[in-house]
């Protein structure tokens, strides 16, 4: 009997490799943690979670790793980087080893850079916190033996980023490299893949459309392969260095983001940022014009707006399947 012909008597399609974080699914009531996110991101086709373990007791470790083994899925967990006691944190590390966890995730900031600061002053604050939270992460990591992924959350530019890397990034310490955050930073999305590839432990993946308005431009998540990103290049150039990576999809529907890029207060902690990474950005978004008006969800019903979430995230697992070889 042929695939296509198994395929077609049992109604099951092939599964992506892909992911799913519950940050895919902003409006509906979906679990949001870990055991229960397995069992609907398994029914959507996906390949893997990232998501709040929830309770850490060993019993519920237990039986999450029991079901990520059964349904041949893989996890991610979220962490929340330490902060004067690494008690809790080390809770988390060791919980995730537990429940069979390829990776954490965590990030520096939980806002967006330009938003939250309006000074050096407070910025430099800012990093010399999330460096006293990494040095006393990594013992931790090593000590359990357990990776962890650090995102590029809309805070550190590429090359901030690669500075943390080659002072903190081992074995245990690397990257979570969300394809579309440093946008809003200025940052080319082939030069952050192809930098920080070496470095890169998990990935969020997705696609980005984006217009200009008065005050710099609008940007916001779009289904895999109708924004302007080179998806395809993207997660090759991945593969080609990380062979072993997991891809794990961020869909969010959203309303467009504002990035402000023309107003005043959006530079204020970046003194270095050249003039040539604002043409850059405002160039590759003129050039780049969305296909679809950009989603302006709160208009939405309700119903509309979780009909709309699900169907990107589908859209998207097709477009991975089909095109991405994942």
């Amino acid at each position: 009997m042929t695939a296509m012909n198994t395929t077609e008597k049992t109604g099951v399609q092939r599964r992506t490799s892909m992911g799913l974080t519950v940050d895919c699914f902003p409006f509906s009531k979906r679990p949001k943690t870990a055991f229960e996110f397995l069992e609907y991101s398994y029914s959507l086709g996906a390949g893997g979670v990232e998501a709040p373990l929830g309770s850490l007791d060993a019993d519920n470790m237990r039986r999450i790793r029991q079901r990520v083994e059964t349904l041949g899925m893989y996890l991610e967990p979220w962490a929340t980087l330490p902060k004067g006691d690494a008690s809790a944190f080390e809770q988390t590390v060791r919980a995730a080893k537990e429940a069979g966890a390829r990776c954490l995730r965590a990030f520096c900031l939980g806002g967006r850079r330009y938003e939250v600061f309006q000074d050096m002053a407070q910025w430099k604050q800012f990093v010399a916190e999330s460096r006293a939270s990494l040095q006393m992460a990594l013992p931790v990591l090593e000590r359990h033996k357990m990776v962890l992924g650090l995102e590029n959350h809309k805070d550190w530019t590429l090359e901030e980023m690669l500075a943390l890397m080659r002072e903190f990034g081992g074995q245990y310490l690397g990257v979570c490299l969300d394809t579309g955050n440093n946008i809003a930073l200025l940052d080319d999305t082939i030069e952050l893949t192809e930098r920080l590839a070496p470095y890169t432990v998990s990935v969020h993946l997705k696609d980005i459309a984006g217009a200009e308005y008065e005050e710099g431009f609008l940007n916001v998540e779009v289904p895999l392969g109708q924004g302007m990103l080179d998806v395809k290049r993207i997660v090759d150039t991945i593969r080609r260095v990380r062979p072993q990576v997991k891809f794990t999809l961020e869909m969010m529907t959203r309303s467009p983001l504002k990035i402000p890029c023309l107003s005043p207060g959006y530079w204020a902690t970046f003194p270095d940022r050249m003039g040539y990474a604002l043409a850059r950005t405002l160039r590759t978004i003129r050039q780049n014009p969305p296909r679809r008006p950009l989603p302006e969800v709160e208009k939405l019903e309700p119903a509309a707006r979780l009909q709309l979430e699900e169907d990107n995230v589908r859209e998207c697992i097709l477009y991975a399947k089909q095109h991405l070889d994942l």
